[in-house]
């Protein structure tokens, strides 16, 4: 029979975020992949219904908490054993022009997309709460590699500075047989951008759709990446930032 190395099946993952967006969606592809997942984020109403989506919802676990919360964070923990693959999904967005920003601005950011995530994937290891052959997948962003805009100074240091730490992580955890990655998403429709697409008119929405020859992403077709690097299809390669943008860096 074929081994299909694609196969998340019976795999065991975490994944934070997976109240909207991206990690919603990520919920909801690997369920009907087969996984048992235990899904993280902080609106316990927006993470019911994610449940509702989920194949076999009795195989999963939904945690509620801030994760920039240490007492929550260790309270995650406990509960998380034998750990197959980890999401780091979760993430904000604030658009702050450098001359509006301030210490607090700077800290909100910085805590939830980059301490947040390396905080938590520093205790799963610490504790070897992921077994041998696992993934970690960082939701990163083309705006940390190759892509500027105005008043996201902030948030393209965050995931700049999770690519960057990524490729460390990846070095130190390779004798375990541990792989992590970051996944590098363009333009993708989701709460998290809508809410920015909101000040601009819709010619300029027209022309910044133009930049992508396979215009904007959608979340599923970033869980489908994700749950590539979950499988063991991808078991040779670790410390990639890999670039999912529908083509815009070549246009």
């Amino acid at each position: 029979m074929f081994n299909n190395k694609f196969n998340v099946d019976e795999k065991r993952i975490l994944i934070t975020g997976a109240s909207s967006g991206i990690g919603r969606e990520t919920a909801i592809v690997l369920s009907n992949l087969g996984a048992s997942l235990i899904i993280c984020g902080r609106d316990e109403n927006r993470l019911k219904e994610v449940q509702t989506n989920l194949i076999n919802k009795e195989k999963h676990i939904l945690f509620v908490g801030d994760l920039t919360d240490d007492a929550i964070l260790n309270n995650l923990l406990s509960i998380t054993d034998g750990l197959d693959g980890v999401v780091l999904s979760a993430g904000i967005v604030k658009t702050l022009p450098i001359k509006f920003l301030n210490k607090d601005e700077i800290q909100n950011i910085m805590s939830t997309n980059f301490e947040a995530p390396i905080l938590l994937c520093q205790k799963l290891l610490k504790n070897k709460k992921i077994n041998k052959g696992g993934s970690i997948v960082f939701l990163s962003s083309i705006s940390g590699v190759l892509k500027a805009e105005m008043g996201n100074g902030v948030y393209a240091a965050s995931k700049g500075a999770l690519n960057a730490i990524c490729k460390v992580i990846a070095l130190e955890v390779a004798s375990q047989k541990i792989r992590a990655n970051s996944l590098c998403p363009g333009m993708v429709f989701s709460p998290l951008t809508q809410n920015g697409l909101k000040s601009i008119s819709a010619g300029q929405l027209a022309k910044h759709q133009s930049l992508y020859p396979l215009g904007y992403g959608t979340p599923e077709d970033v869980a489908y990446c994700i749950s590539y690097l979950l499988s063991d299809a991808s078991k040779w390669m670790t410390g990639a930032s890999i670039i999912l943008d529908g083509g815009f860096s070549i246009n």
